[in-house]
């Protein structure tokens, strides 16, 4: 999570200069500015208030990732490689006998 961005990112989509983010968010807009480019980083407190200033929030909530070591790269490899083998269009003739017929 990259706090300038996220500043940056939310003051663009919500339409606002960095003079009205900055008297929403109860700041000064050269502090934003500084955010902004990341010459200051703010703390999560006023990361969120910034934020909440133009309508997001920041999610307590965890999100697992995969990773798994490369193994599942790895099968998925496998699989396409067996899909590989199979053809990829039908023949419109039967080359084997119906079920029932005797040769």
């Amino acid at each position: 999570m990259d706090p300038s961005r996220l500043i940056r990112n939310a003051r663009h989509s919500s339409g606002l200069t960095l003079r009205q983010l900055a008297e929403r968010a109860a700041t000064s807009h050269s502090t934003l500015s500084a955010y902004e480019t990341s010459a200051k980083h703010p703390t999560v407190a006023t990361l969120d208030r910034i934020l909440r200033a133009v309508g997001y929030a920041i999610s307590d909530e965890l999100e697992k990732r995969i990773d798994d070591g490369g193994e599942r790269g790895a099968e998925l490899a496998e699989v396409l490689a067996l899909a590989e083998q199979f053809p990829a269009r039908h023949s419109l003739r039967l080359t084997y006998p119906k079920f029932g017929r005797v040769p």
